[in-house]
């Protein structure tokens, strides 16, 4: 199957309408900061009043990046001759004249902030529906303790989707940490629902990971479980856990991985991670225990995503991946994403909205 992200031969695609994860809300700051989000520079910064704001990281004067200058009041002035933009991009001062040209503006971006998240629109600001921007309220929900975790991905934001739709990778990879070899004796059931894909996986009679055994405090055997939901085309929320043998999933040790996936361009990604539990809320040494496991599975999954980039970007024009019974979830995806970039690249070749399926 050929890259989602790769259209011949204009370069790389994006679907655009769309919320991806800009920053942590702790991150945003009255300091500006830059991201490159699914190709587009973004200068973000924070209103006197605490509002976030999302710019277009590109002065039109001469193209210096607004987040290299400084606010005044809660307009950005640009770090090179003084260009001053207001939160919704407008020019308000050109130092060196009174008139300001027609064309002197930036584009801003539609943005939420939830629950320690700063979402960005990308596409078209009139479509920006903020009831789709998904649920993470464990993160701020006092029941659940989280962790959080950010990382630059040297690879396509595709392969990232593949890894948490496929996880018998698990029994490979993650081997000290959350990895057994019955993880992928068990197959999985897939739905597709809209734009929205699950993959779930019930394990069993099966011991507890290495982690989760440490930090669950957990001996014998167990029923485990993985329902990953991908929410095309930037979130992934994995609802795993353990519980009792032949017990419903919601009287067990519950977990929600939240994955926030923001293309930089066609081979880098922002990876935003949050791992919210149920148990050990109070129990900083389980915190403690976690963020240094945490750590090491994502940076295992960031090796290995690094090394299958290089290995896609060798492989000859025609060769595609070998899917197998466990890659459903991973097919179905793909099927998902090729819809959407196909309906938003329909519109811009005939100038009309996009239908919704």
């Amino acid at each position: 199957m050929p890259g989602l992200y790769r259209s011949s031969p204009g370069g790389p695609v994006y679907v655009r309408n769309a919320w991806y994860v800009a920053a942590w809300s702790t991150e945003v700051t009255r300091e500006p900061t830059r991201r490159i989000i699914c190709e587009i520079p973004v200068a973000l910064y924070r209103t006197r009043d605490g509002r976030a704001v999302a710019l277009e990281d590109r002065c039109p004067h001469r193209g210096y990046p607004l987040s290299a200058g400084r606010l005044v009041d809660d307009a950005i002035e640009c770090g090179y001759h003084g260009f001053t933009f207001d939160c919704e991009g407008v020019c308000v001062r050109v130092p060196a004249q009174d008139l300001i040209p027609r064309r002197t503006f930036v584009r801003p971006f539609p943005v939420v902030e939830k629950d320690g998240w700063i979402w960005i629109w990308t596409g078209d600001p009139d479509r920006a529906d903020v009831a789709k921007v998904p649920d993470t309220h464990w993160m701020t929900d006092p029941a659940w303790a989280t962790v959080t975790h950010s990382f630059r991905f040297e690879c396509r934001a595709e392969l990232i989707h593949d890894n948490l739709l496929d996880l018998t990778h698990e029994s490979f990879i993650h081997t000290s940490t959350v990895g057994d070899d019955y993880i992928y004796r068990h197959g999985i059931t897939v739905v597709v629902d809209g734009d929205v894909v699950t993959a779930d996986r019930l394990m069993p009679g099966v011991a507890a990971p290495p982690l989760y055994a440490t930090t669950m405090q957990l001996e014998g055997l167990w029923d485990r479980f993985h329902c990953t939901e991908f929410h095309a085309p930037s979130f992934h929320a994995l609802h795993s856990g353990i519980t009792g043998q032949g017990r419903p999933r919601e009287e067990g040790y519950l977990i929600k991985v939240m994955n926030g996936i923001t293309p930089i361009d066609a081979h880098t990604s922002h990876y935003y991670y949050a791992f919210s539990r149920n148990f050990g809320v109070d129990q900083q040494w389980a915190t403690d225990e976690l963020v240094e496991g945490l750590r090491t599975v994502l940076q295992e999954d960031a090796d290995a995503l690094a090394w299958q980039e290089i290995g896609l970007q060798s492989r000859p024009a025609g060769e595609f991946d070998v899917l197998i019974a466990q890659d459903a979830g991973v097919a179905k995806a793909r099927k998902v994403m090729q819809r959407l970039l196909a309906a938003e690249q329909g519109a811009a070749a005939t100038g009309l909205e996009p239908v919704a399926t």
